[in-house]
């Protein structure tokens, strides 16, 4: 029993430290850079012309940043109108930049204003998208629209599902520029970009669109198991680059260029992820683009761009290209439902689910079926129950390692007065105790190593709902019962007021004392791992006695700060576990005593010479 402890002790402290070092040792592959950035590859696999760097936002500064916000201020605006998005887009560049959530807010509170995406220039973390035309050689960036073109509407006078608006602008040189805008019910825009050529001679352009950021996002998580900043999706490899990391990029060797990534890429999407909310460029599954990512150190612009293939417009004739623009919540149903039916490349894993995406992805799935079929059967806090269901499933596929780990602990137990003839006939002989011992599991048939794998397999999947419950929308603002009203967050009650009862002020989440503001569930947490350790005696080592009796309040308070959703897993896993394990002993003859382990807890322990005595060997009863 005592090398039982030790093992699982070592397990559990071993895993920690694999999962650790795992993290440390293997941190996501940065994207390539191609070996020659300025040229896209056409759909057919030759080189096409090489496009002009873009430069979208450069015409912003040309001017004084205040002339340029009251330019933007005085421009006229499209509304824009869906059954879950709400804003704007301004005429000034044809910018979508006022975009935000009808359906979440930033706090619980009441009268809490609903989550902006996008902000215009001038606005506190300014992000729009720009849409537009790289020229050509032998063009002029005058020739083209840019950030401050000033467009008119030629069709359309608000942007809604069932109603798409046109803009249109001509260069006085033979080119009519035209852009419609179409927006589905959800946060899917579709621009569709044209380049008429009236004139005598070909043109050369590159169409691109470009999400621009004015310094990093406000409520940045900065915390490793979230990845916050660049993201993009590239013939199936999905590259990710924290803002951070987009800062330490190497400049281009001319100087004054901003940093940046470039890929080519003949599928895929880039853009910006924050902890909920996302915004990426998509063009058409069939065309090839310049997928790139770069940071102006002089102004703190963030950029993701997607540039195509350079287009020869022949006099007489008509260029289109279609591209779409997500901005919205990372819903992962919404999101699958873009990648299944609307064949955006590999969308689903725009969402963090990390290295253990083996485990995350299907934990999430199972959870979300059980909230959708709860809710749909109406019941309250359904996201809150899904947990707890998806506990019994991950309990029932790991049965079958539990019956045979708790089997063989009641074998144990039963060898348990052997074991204790043989420690006084051995002596303080070490090497021959293990050997006899390690031939007495082999005759009896026991492996004392089986109580550690329930446990090691049982961290992973805890690490995983830890990654699921942190990352995904769909526990943002879930309650559950009573008190809990929000799932991705810790219990809001505290027993330094005695949970409300009393008129205090609890220490505030990011203070030092919050570590000691329990709250109800996290309590029980730490009750539901006392009572399952009570299932077995002590153990007789002194030293592994107080490591098991300190490990339940030491997790209450690790614990306690985490988001409640996960406290409930634990604590739904533990009662499972105590329930399985309780069960399973007594059908092998063993009758767990709970009720006199807990009073030898409590039992205070007689001392001579100042030491305590060691409690002879604890044995089992035997059930009826």
């Amino acid at each position: 029993m005592e090398d039982q402890n030790k093992n699982l002790i070592l397990a559990t402290a071993l895993s920690f430290v694999v999962i650790l070092v795992w993290f440390f040792l293997f941190p996501p592959p940065e994207p390539a850079v191609t070996a020659d950035p300025a040229a896209v590859v056409a759909t057919d696999g030759s080189a096409a012309a090489p496009v002009a760097s873009v430069n979208t936002p450069s015409s912003d500064a040309a001017a004084s940043p205040q002339t340029a916000v009251e330019t933007l201020a005085a421009a006229p605006r499209v509304e824009i109108e869906t059954p879950r998005l709400k804003g704007s887009l301004s005429l000034l560049g044809g910018r979508i930049d006022d975009i935000r959530l009808k359906d979440f807010r930033e706090t619980l509170d009441e009268g809490s204003d609903i989550v902006t995406v996008m902000a215009p220039l001038g606005s506190d973390h300014a992000y729009y998208a720009l849409y537009g035309w790289a020229p050509g050689a032998s063009m002029a960036a005058s020739d083209v629209p840019g950030p401050n073109t000033e467009w008119t509407l030629a069709e359309g006078s608000a942007l809604t599902p069932a109603t798409p608006v046109t803009i249109a602008w001509e260069n006085g040189k033979g080119l009519t520029f035209r852009r419609t805008i179409s927006v589905d019910d959800n946060f899917l825009f579709t621009i569709t970009q044209s380049v008429t050529n009236t004139g005598t001679a070909e043109a050369n352009l590159a169409p691109y669109g470009v999400l621009v950021r004015h310094g990093q996002p406000k409520n940045l998580k900065k915390f490793f198991i979230l990845h916050e900043g660049a993201i993009s999706m590239s013939d199936g490899t999905l590259a990710e680059l924290s803002y951070s990391d987009v800062e330490k990029l190497d400049l281009n060797e001319r100087e004054g260029v901003p940093a940046e990534v470039v890929q080519v890429t003949t599928a895929g999407w880039v853009g910006f992820t924050d902890h909920f909310w996302m915004s990426t460029l998509v063009p058409d599954a069939d065309a090839a683009f310049k997928s790139v990512v770069k940071f102006d150190t002089a102004r703190n612009l963030y950029q993701a761009e997607a540039v195509m293939a350079t287009r020869a417009v022949a006099a007489g004739a008509t260029d289109t290209v279609t591209t779409r623009l997500f901005v919205g919540a990372k819903e992962w149903e919404t999101i699958r439902a873009y990648q299944n039916d609307s064949g955006i490349d590999r969308f689903l894993d725009s969402i963090d689910w990390g290295w253990f995406f083996f485990l995350t992805k299907p934990i999430f799935a199972v959870l979300h079926w059980f909230n959708v079929a709860l809710r749909d059967l109406g019941v309250p806090g359904s996201m809150g129950w899904a947990i707890i269901g998806l506990t019994l499933v991950i309990k029932a596929l790991v049965f079958p390692l539990a019956y045979k780990s708790y089997s063989s602990m009641a074998k144990m137990k039963e060898l348990q007065p052997e074991m204790e003839k043989l420690k006084e006939r051995v002596g303080d002989d070490r090497q021959r105790l293990q050997k006899e011992m390690m031939e007495l599991y082999k005759r009896e048939k026991v492996n004392p190593a089986a109580g550690c794998l329930p446990i090691l397999l049982q961290i992973p999947i805890f690490f995983s709902l830890y990654k699921v419950i942190f990352v995904t929308l769909e526990l943002r603002h879930a309650p559950w019962i009573g008190w809990i009203k929000d799932l991705s967050a810790p219990d809001p009650t505290s027993i330094l007021n005695l949970f409300g009862l009393l008129p205090y002020a609890t220490p505030s989440p990011d203070s030092f004392l919050a570590i000691i503001s329990l709250g109800v569930l996290p309590i029980l947490l730490g009750i539901s791992m006392w009572l399952q350790q009570k299932l077995n005696p002590a153990p007789t080592d002194a030293m592994q006695a107080q490591i098991f009796a300190w490990m339940p309040w030491i997790f209450m308070f690790m614990l306690g700060t985490f988001a409640s959703g996960l406290v409930i897993y634990w604590i739904a896993n533990n009662t499972i576990t105590f329930t399985q394990q309780y069960l399973i002993m007594r059908s092998h003859g063993y009758r767990p005593d709970v009720f006199d382990n807990i009073r030898k807890s409590f039992k205070k322990k007689p001392k001579i010479d100042g030491a305590a005595v060691k409690p002879p060997a604890q044995r089992g009863g035997k059930g009826k």
